[in-house]
Formats: structure tokens, C-alpha cells, sequence
């Protein structure tokens, strides 16, 4: 991996570390954050590096941008503990999977967002 896509993936977590409990961010929202409109994508690739079990980034609290959890055949399986660590933290789904956006969608504070990733 190239010393800028590292750098790049280190402010994704450096976001990503922010969320709080029984809250949620979507790729999107992440990759803006990060100052990389339009590469929700990347917030993706970024997390999928993560070690799911060892990991102090909480990878579980990026959903897409319906508020579901997104499958992937490279996780072999394991799609199902994304759900059980939103669970354990009190978020909870519809019938349909989803999780309410309006209840438990991350509003950080801009100005200490900037102040806390900058302190980093």
C-alpha cells in the first residue's frame, strides 16, 4: 500500500474513532468528513483492512446510506457481527433491517470535530 493511500485510510480512521456509542455514520458522511466527497467507497475499502476483533476502530458504526448494514461476500460470513455489536450497543433495526437514520445518525459538532481530529 502507497504512503498516501495509508495516510488517506489513517484519517478515515481517525473519523471513524469519533462516532460514538449507540450512534452511526454512513460511508458517505465518513468520506466527507475526511474531506473525500464522493468516495464513499474508499470509507469501505478503508474499514474492510480493519482487524474486526482486535481493532480499536469501531467499524460496526459505518452503515450505508439506508441505515443497513452492507453485505460482503469477502467477509466470509461474518456480516451478521456488525449487527450483533450495533445490537450490544443498544441501536436497534426494523423488521426490514434497517436502522433509523433520523434516531441514531452522528451529528457531530463541526467546530470540535475539527479541533479534536486536528489534536490527533
Amino acid at each position: 500500500m502507497s504512503s498516501n493511500t495509508q495516510t488517506t485510510y489513517d484519517r478515515i480512521y481517525e473519523i471513524v474513532r469519533q462516532i460514538p456509542k449507540r450512534q452511526v455514520a454512513t460511508y458517505g458522511q465518513v468520506a466527507e468528513l475526511a474531506s473525500l466527497a464522493g468516495k464513499a467507497r474508499l470509507v469501505g475499502y478503508a474499514l474492510y483492512r480493519v482487524d474486526m476483533k482486535t481493532s480499536d476502530i469501531p467499524w460496526q458504526r459505518v452503515v450505508n446510506a439506508k441505515g443497513e448494514i452492507s453485505l460482503s461476500p469477502l467477509r466470509f460470513g461474518t456480516d451478521y457481527l456488525q449487527r450483533s455489536l450495533l445490537e450490544n450497543e443498544g441501536i436497534s433495526f426494523n423488521d426490514a433491517g434497517k436502522i433509523d437514520l433520523r434516531k441514531y445518525l452522528w451529528q457531530p459538532n463541526l467546530n470540535s470535530f475539527v479541533e479534536s481530529i486536528s489534536l490527533q
